[in-house]
């Protein structure tokens, strides 16, 4: 394909190159896929990475809160520093893949992660193996903690942004999906939601079951409260900068169906568009609760947390990349989706920080109907590395081509 891309000249044909580390990346990520860590504690899993990055040129840092790698390579050209980003760690789900190299220790990759830290180590071989032509420097973060509690906040503050010195000019993030392998999708802007969580318990008094009024029940406060969230979210906010609210626990009363108890208490997930409907809805939730709880004579405890805020991708970032990727991988497997995703991600955390973006990389297996395959956080989705070789050629390029433009 002709170079369509002003710098397009410049960025080494890393898809050739990346065919040689298939069989070495696909054994990497099944090896992985077998030995799954959850949260920000992934000693294998970190060990692992830093032995495959083994004879590389580049300068590794061990995390010191968290089981972080963080990994530089600098080129023997000047320019300035790009970052580039994979996640590590698993869900708590006993795999039901069929898999032979399926997870036996009852947590899982079921959301990609083994493919997504293979393919930044892929990404690291190929751009080492250009260090003579780079111009400029290249972080590549390899993050524990995204499915929960966090990792990038934390690496954030190790100073994974300021390794080299300078803040980067670019950070780019790839995450796979049930779609036709080796299609690359992308978004300018919210491309996924914040996600907050929320708590609320309200405070009664308890009593006999058969004399509510001789008692303050919390259960009925505590029920009308979570129908008021959902009248409110219809009310308060904007159609077109939508708020999600999903109660999923609601706890009150004790062993005896004939005992009031003195508490009762619900717990939800949030998601919003934008941080500024986030932190309203924050602010509504409380007034909300604790009126109704006061109405009933109770009194009402709100805990409302951010996890992530919205991952916003930059629109001249993202559309840089997007022509990049077509100029390497053709038209057709470059695709824009008109619609936010509601899940959401801790790379999010980064993208405040930096100008980047997000894309999604379809990796499912050459079957006819691949929209209809389990999806991500399934105990049954599967994907194929197969993809492994696009995903590290696309990443490099990236990472190449920004540098070659600044």
């Amino acid at each position: 394909m002709a170079d369509s891309h002003p710098t397009a000249q410049h960025t080494p044909n890393f898809l050739s190159e990346a065919t040689s580390l298939a069989d070495e990346l696909s054994h990497l990520r099944r090896s992985l896929h077998q030995h799954p860590e959850l949260g920000n504690y992934l000693p294998w899993t970190q060990n692992a990475v830093i032995e495959a990055l083994e004879g590389l040129p580049l300068t590794i840092h061990r995390g010191t809160n968290v089981t972080s790698v963080t990994a530089v390579l600098e080129g023997k050209k000047p320019g300035p520093t790009v970052l580039l980003r994979g996640d590590m760690d698993a869900l708590p789900v006993e795999e039901n893949s069929g898999e032979e190299f399926a997870s036996t220790n009852g947590a899982m990759h079921a959301c990609g992660h083994d493919l997504h830290t293979a393919g930044l180590v892929g990404a690291a071989k190929l751009l080492s193996a250009h260090q003579s032509e780079l111009p400029g420097k290249v972080i590549f973060m390899f993050q524990p903690g995204e499915e929960g509690p966090g990792g990038a906040a934390p690496m954030i503050e190790e100073g994974v942004l300021d390794v080299t010195g300078e803040r980067p000019v670019a950070a780019y993030g790839f995450h796979v999906a049930p779609a036709p392998q080796g299609t690359f999708m992308h978004r300018s802007g919210t491309v996924m939601a914040g996600a907050y969580n929320l708590h609320v318990v309200v405070h009664g008094k308890g009593g006999h079951g058969s004399a509510p009024h001789s008692a303050l029940d919390p259960v009925a406060p505590l029920t009308e409260i979570a129908t008021a969230i959902q009248t409110a979210v219809t009310r308060q906010f904007n159609v077109f900068d939508p708020v999600v609210a999903t109660i999923t626990q609601l706890q009150a009363g004790t062993a005896a169906v004939n005992v009031i108890g003195d508490d009762a208490r619900l717990g939800a997930t949030v998601r919003a568009m934008t941080r500024e409907s986030g932190d309203q809805f924050g602010v509504m939730i409380d007034r909300l609760a604790k009126g109704i709880a006061e109405a009933h004579g109770c009194t009402a405890e709100v805990e409302f947390t951010t996890l992530y805020p919205p991952t916003v991708c930059d629109a001249g970032e993202t559309e840089r990349s997007a022509e990049r990727l077509r100029d390497v991988f053709g038209e057709d497997a470059v695709v824009e989706v008109p619609e936010p995703r509601m899940g959401s991600e801790d790379f999010s955390f980064v993208l405040e920080e930096v100008p980047g973006t997000f894309m999604f990389v379809g990796a499912s297996y050459p079957i006819e109907d691949v929209w209809n395959q389990p999806m991500n956080h399934s105990a049954e989705v599967r994907f194929d590395d197969a993809v492994l070789p696009q995903q590290s050629a696309a990443l490099a390029t990236l990472a190449f081509g920004r540098l070659a433009e600044a």
